[in-house]
């Protein structure tokens, strides 16, 4: 089994994956090979909270110039929509966020 930290790369804060915070819904980037279960798990180690829901989401790169008419890619990555459940506490990480 991976490392928890291997799993769950880091969470996204944006204005649009901080509205579902006060519904207990976070967002993290995930490794790639991860499958909910995995991720489910490395959640409740991390944090110490209680999952009932996970949603993945795998991110495409986006065509990106390079300058000079030279085309590159930026990465591919993997998103997770994390529900915690009614009884659950909140992670203290996005508190202040809000």
């Amino acid at each position: 089994m991976a490392n928890v930290y291997d799993i769950i790369i880091r969470p996204i804060i944006t204005e649009r994956s901080m509205v579902d915070v006060a519904n207990k819904k976070y967002v993290f980037e995930v490794a790639k090979d991860a499958g909910k279960v995995e991720i489910k798990n490395a959640v409740e180690t991390a944090f110490g909270v209680k999952v009932a829901k996970v949603n993945t989401l795998n991110v495409s790169g986006k065509a990106k110039r390079l300058g000079a008419g030279r085309l590159g890619k930026t990465r591919s990555w993997k998103k997770a929509y994390v529900q915690l459940a009614e009884d659950s506490k909140t992670i203290e990480l996005f508190e202040g966020m809000v």
